[in-house]
């Protein structure tokens, strides 16, 4: 059963235990009293409690850029977004990736998050997402398509990055038109990529960047 929202005021709730306490079955509309700020936050091991540092204007919502607190954080996410499960490993190699792994917050709760590695393929620099995924009842807000258009601006300015890349399961019908409006293409089948789910094929999507060397 999913965790239940309780009655305690989120002022006083660090984002971590906002998370847990989350229910993953309400509407944001809930969680929306005033206000629907959208934010990125870095994955650090650094910071417990979430730190504002500037304002800015994303998607024509209210935006801030924070630092994030605690690596599980993730982890939780991503345990009720997937099917599959990462290692402790994935988690620490994480903590050091900059600006390759965000959180995405909607009103302080952590809702989202991305995460990339660069890969080097017969000396071809490419970018590939291994991770980007929004808690169900906040998609469709613009919270995937900003963590998307971070990863693209981030190619955008590293001109030595070729392409990115990544996999869909083959079933997965709402990520593939998601990712084929942001300019992807599927250039082929990895048969049996996943292990303990149905079905285990994926689709391999790239993005060539333009003006990369």
């Amino acid at each position: 059963m999913a965790p239940s929202v309780t009655a305690v005021d989120d002022a006083q709730q660090t984002p971590a235990e906002q998370l847990s306490n989350l229910d993953l079955n309400a509407s944001p509309e809930r969680r929306c009293v005033g206000r629907c700020d959208m934010e990125l936050g870095d994955v650090t091991h650094h910071n417990v409690q979430v730190r504002l540092r500037k304002r800015q204007r994303l998607l024509g919502e209210r935006a801030r850029v924070c630092k994030a607190p605690t690596k599980w954080q993730l982890k939780r996410l991503n345990q009720a977004v997937f099917p599959v499960s990462y290692n402790d490993k994935f988690y620490k190699e994480i903590i050091s990736a900059g600006e390759l792994a965000k959180l995405a917050y909607f009103n302080d709760i952590v809702v989202g998050g991305v995460c990339c590695r660069i890969d080097i393929e017969d000396g071809v620099k490419r970018l590939y997402i291994m991770t980007l995924g929004t808690l169900a009842p906040y998609r469709r807000l613009g919270i995937g398509t900003l963590l998307l258009k971070h990863v693209i601006a981030l190619c955008e300015k590293d001109t030595s990055i070729d392409n990115i890349y990544l996999h869909v399961q083959v079933n997965n019908e709402s990520a593939l038109d998601f990712y084929k409006r942001f300019g992807f293409e599927i250039v082929g089948t990895a048969e049996k990529y996943y292990k303990r789910i149905e079905p285990d094929s994926a689709y391999i999507l790239v993005k060539k960047i333009s003006g990369s060397s």
